[in-house]
């Protein structure tokens, strides 16, 4: 699938987003299933999601200059943006992917 679409044709943008956590722990593994289930409910077949440990890939998080776990980061389409902390409201990680609600 193309990562650029033709202006008007959203439903085609792939959105490349990549979700930074710290380990098996409770609050990570809420974080992977609240956004893949957000992902799959509005971005079907529309996003690939990179799950980084970054105890596992420290120097990931450093280059992102991350400040706190987990923290979801969109990284296509623009503009980029970040969602730090908890992914367990559906309209905070879709305003954060700028999804519509509903």
């Amino acid at each position: 699938m193309s990562e650029e679409a033709p202006a008007g044709d959203v439903a085609q943008v792939l959105y490349l987003l990549r979700l930074y956590v710290t380990g098996n722990t409770p609050r990570s593994l809420r974080a992977v299933e609240a956004v893949r289930g957000v992902c799959e409910e509005h971005l079907r077949g529309r996003y690939r999601l990179e799950v980084i440990d970054i105890h596992q890939q420290p120097e990931l998080a450093r280059s992102e200059q991350l400040v706190a776990a987990p923290t979801l980061v969109k990284r296509h389409p623009l503009p980029a943006r970040r969602l730090v902390g908890d992914m367990s409201r559906n309209d905070r990680v879709l305003a954060g992917l700028g999804l519509p609600a509903g």
